[in-house]
């Protein structure tokens, strides 16, 4: 039997994964789940498991913290949302990676790869994981757009990052929006926008809304534990977080 240890702080995430994990083989146990880096610390100095899905951003911090803490000799499945330039490095020592949201079909191929590649088990080396990483992320260092050409008339614009206040999608199009209350049709989906912004500064609250850090102006508390967001400029489309982008977007104000 695979025992298996969840560390994900959102628990729709959580309940999805666990799901997810038992229709892909039933006879697994899931041993515990947790959602801090804390937690999961003093839960590995106690316990072992066979493999670890693991969340790369905690409620707590990073969870690349609780190998500072801790030698850890479990393979590592790890789970992220958006940390392409890192990914690469997650292969090493058959360390697999999901993105979110996690599609069956993968899931069921990072189980499959474990289970062909530790038939004999054999010690995990998470120092050479960090090194990997740390060696990827400096050989290939995020490069996040800088600017956004656009098109006025028949005038052809190039409009600088720094002068974006938001963007929004409305029936087929994206618009992008200024600070100064300009708004410009962009040729790309709210996906690639998320891939080519900085995460650091811009945020996706929901399927319709990427807003910037310094286009919120104000914050309300919203029904189911929702965040209602007052732009500026001002939209005239409510900007809400989403129930499943709630927990996540306070951990982001929070960074």
């Amino acid at each position: 039997m695979l025992r298996i240890l969840i560390v994900e702080d959102e628990h729709l995430a959580a309940r999805r994964l666990e799901r997810l994990i038992r229709e892909i083989d039933s006879q697994v146990e899931i041993c515990e789940t947790l959602d801090t880096v804390q937690g999961t610390v003093a839960w590995l100095q106690e316990h072992e498991v066979d493999l670890i899905f693991l969340d790369i951003h905690l409620a707590d911090g990073n969870s690349f913290s609780i190998f500072e803490k801790i030698d850890v000799s479990t393979p590592i499945i790890f789970v992220t949302a958006y940390d392409q330039y890192a990914v690469r490095a997650f292969k090493v020592n058959s360390v697999d990676y999901l993105l979110k949201p996690i599609e069956q079909e993968d899931l069921a191929q990072a189980i499959d790869k474990f289970k062909q590649n530790h038939t004999a088990p054999a010690p995990f080396d998470i120092s050479a994981l960090m090194q990997a990483m740390q060696s990827q992320q400096t050989a290939a260092a995020p490069v996040f757009q800088k600017r956004f050409m656009v098109t006025s008339g028949d005038k052809i614009k190039s409009i600088p990052i720094e002068e974006v206040a938001y963007f929004f999608g409305q029936q087929k199009y994206v618009f992008l929006v200024t600070k100064d209350n300009r708004r410009h049709i962009v040729d790309f989906t709210l996906g690639k926008l998320e891939e080519l912004l900085d995460p650091e500064q811009f945020y996706r609250i929901n399927r319709q809304f990427i807003i910037g850090y310094k286009s919120i102006s104000n914050m309300f508390a919203y029904s189911k534990s929702r965040v209602k967001i007052e732009l500026d400029p001002v939209s005239e489309i409510d900007a809400i977080v989403s129930i499943e982008k709630s927990k996540h977007f306070k951990n982001w104000l929070n960074r």
